[in-house]
């Protein structure tokens, strides 16, 4: 497999996975197990139960990958295909195997029943392959060694699949030379993708020529950023040492912006200072219609912190639950800093906790104006002591993400609050 890295993809055969319903979680799994074992996974796709389509697909990963895995499509019926055609792909023929043979019929008999002549399908090889045994099930996997290359042949089911995959990963290790994929996973706020992608560009020239080199990968959602950055090695040691020194890097480069080094979310982390520092909040939400408060309360154990959550959508539910005076709402309108603030304020006091959140804002599609257009969001936090903070957004796009956006900058804010920053 060369001197390189050893390059895997996966191809997910099943023609359910291509409706909205199914999902391929089967991948994550994989890429999971190879990673440990210093496999690089550079392509994952999904294919329908179609022959003629599964052989093209194997084909043309073989064309770039030393590995390819193929879950899927083992079981006993016509439209399990996978087999045939990684015959087809191949240029070999299938062979039934005896000794396959004989533990489906006897996982058939230990139940009390007769195999199915269906079932026969299951014990035919790829020639030359080797049998993985499936003793949660009747599909044997297969792996096809091509020399430099190898194919192999997963069950679907996830309680077939795992215990196999753990097996070849196994196998694979003797081709890694001991390796395995480190990986750090780093979470920011504050900033659009392309700021962030701009502030990290001098840093991944110099992580390209760390011993091991240092690999990132940005990704953007919620009004956050995750950076992933990792690196192959043979030694732990040296894998941690380039790593800590690159997230050393992007911390100098975001300070607070950089909420979480584990890949822990937003709404875990503000927990764990709530806890840590033992508080407890209230928050009183209106366009957010209580997602914040189900954001924090997602996270097991957040009873210790979480004291209540108002959902005060119209204006007389801002004065008549949170004491907000009608003239303020009357002079400032009711998605305003000052009415933010009084919410916050509000909800603290009546609840008799730590910190007060107040959010109100305008997600749309209609109520917006030249002045508070649609995706103004007023977030205001009071406390701990005598801390007032309030700041008003804009945010983009339509009812949903402006919802999402409006809860990431007022668990933000709420994370800045107990750091003490702005």
């Amino acid at each position: 497999m060369g001197t390189g890295p050893v390059r895997a993809e996966i191809i997910a055969v099943g023609s359910e996975m291509l409706t909205p319903d199914r999902t391929d979680t089967n991948s994550l799994f994989v890429t999971a197990r190879l990673n440990d074992v210093g496999v690089v996974v550079q392509a994952k796709s999904v294919v329908r139960d179609d022959l003629a389509a599964v052989s093209v697909m194997l084909r043309e990963a073989l064309a770039r990958a030393d590995v390819v895995i193929l879950t899927g499509g083992l079981g006993p019926t016509d439209d399990d295909v996978t087999r045939d055609a990684a015959a087809l792909a191949l240029g070999r023929p299938l062979v039934e195997h005896g000794p396959t043979l004989q533990a489906i019929r006897a996982r058939f008999a230990s139940r009390g029943l007769t195999m199915p002549e269906i079932n026969r399908r299951q014990a035919r090889l790829v020639e030359h392959a080797l049998p993985l045994e499936n003793r949660q099930g009747t599909a044997p996997g297969q792996w096809i060694d091509l020399g430099s290359q190898v194919v192999v042949l997963l069950p679907g089911p996830p309680r077939e699949m795992q215990p196999l995959c753990e097996a070849v990963a196994a196998r694979l290790a003797e081709r890694t030379g001991g390796a395995a994929v480190f990986r750090r996973s780093l979470r920011l706020v504050g900033h659009t993708e392309s700021h962030a992608e701009e502030r990290l560009q001098p840093l991944y020239a110099r992580w390209t020529g760390t011993a091991p080199p240092v690999t990132a990968t940005i990704l953007a959602a919620r009004g956050e950023i995750e950076l992933q950055l990792s690196c192959r090695s043979t030694s732990a040691d040296d894998a941690s040492a380039v790593l800590d020194t690159a997230v050393a890097e992007v911390a100098a480069a975001f300070g607070d912006d950089l909420y979480a080094r584990d890949g822990r979310r937003l709404e875990e982390v503000v927990g764990d200072l709530l806890r840590a520092r033992a508080l407890r909040v209230a928050l009183a939400e209106s366009c957010t219609g209580g997602l914040v408060t189900s954001r924090l309360t997602d996270v097991a154990g957040s009873s210790d912190y979480v004291e209540r959550g108002v959902v005060a959508y119209s204006n007389r539910a801002k004065v008549d639950l949170l004491g907000v005076p009608e003239p303020l709402i009357a002079e400032h309108g009711a998605v305003s800093e000052a009415v933010a603030l009084a919410m916050a304020d509000g909800v603290r006091r009546l609840a008799g906790c730590d910190i007060g959140l107040g959010l109100t804002g305008i997600a749309g599609p209609g109520g917006g104006s030249e002045a508070k257009p649609v995706g103004t969001v007023a977030v205001a936090v009071c406390g701990p002591g005598p801390r007032r903070s309030v700041r008003t957004w804009r945010f983009p796009g339509g009812r949903t993400l402006v919802k999402l956006f409006a809860s990431t900058a007022a668990l933000d804010a709420l994370r800045r609050a107990m750091l003490g920053g702005g």
